[in-house]
């Protein structure tokens, strides 16, 4: 039999992290842009608003509403770039941070459900591989 084709690995793998991470999200009032928002600002700060927007992959003209509403939550802020009166930089907030924080621990209790039916060295394998892979 021929081994399946990466893409559709990846895809059916890709619904089911998105089906289980949803509701664990919604339960911490985020979407999955706005966590990925918060994870790369925690990362790393953006400079200004497009880079944010270049980093998550997300479209630049729809930022500013995902902006606006996890600003109003109290998660992030955008402050005016003392350099750049056009440039707003977009800081994670400690509320958001703690979001962040909790929603991530229980995405990772997830993934570590999902990851049981794999020994520790082969979670370890698959977890560097896929990093070597998506940062490529």
């Amino acid at each position: 039999m021929e081994r399946e084709d990466l893409g559709s690995l990846f895809g059916r793998i890709t619904r089911r992290l998105i089906v289980a991470e949803g509701p664990l999200l919604d339960g911490h009032g985020l979407s999955m842009w706005g966590y990925g928002v918060l994870s790369q600002l925690a990362q790393e700060p953006a400079a200004n608003q497009l880079a944010l927007a270049t980093a998550i992959g997300y479209d630049k003209s729809r930022l500013i509403a995902l902006l606006d509403e996890i600003e109003r939550d109290g998660l992030v802020v955008r402050e005016q770039d003392p350099a750049d009166r056009r440039n707003r930089r977009v800081r994670l907030t400690p509320a958001g941070r703690a979001r962040l924080a909790a929603a991530r621990a229980d995405i990772r209790a997830m993934e570590d459900g999902l990851l049981s039916e794999l020994t520790g060295t082969e979670q370890r394998s698959l977890i560097s591989m896929l990093s070597r892979l998506a940062n490529e």
